[in-house]
């Protein structure tokens, strides 16, 4: 059995980058815990994934942006969303002062 914590070893400071941990990987379906502490999508850039992805804030803060909105997302605590397989997407903004813990779901669209 393998079994975890998803709030063990946050950062206490600023990172330079973003934390990715996946948590399980089978076919079709992929978790992964992100952990930011200010980090963005670089300038100009946009996700645009083969899978669809439902994702969970699990704390902190995000803006979350799409290509085809006109105003990116705020999300907060327990806010989850499910992103379509192809749909651009981009992190505008997270909290630089508490981590901010992500849960994410890849599984092919079916």
């Amino acid at each position: 059995m393998t079994a975890g914590n998803l709030f063990a070893d946050l950062p206490a400071t600023q990172e330079a980058a973003e934390r990715l941990e996946t948590l399980l990987d089978r076919p079709g379906l992929r978790i992964e815990r992100i952990v930011s502490t200010g980090q963005a999508s670089p300038p100009g850039f946009w996700y645009q994934q083969a899978d669809a992805e439902w994702v969970v804030l699990l704390a902190g803060e995000a803006l979350l942006r799409f290509e085809d909105e006109s105003e990116a997302r705020r999300l907060r605590a327990g806010d989850w969303l499910l992103i379509e397989a192809m749909r651009r997407h981009r992190v505008e903004w997270t909290t630089p002062a508490t981590p901010t813990v992500w849960l994410a779901v890849h599984h092919a669209q079916g």
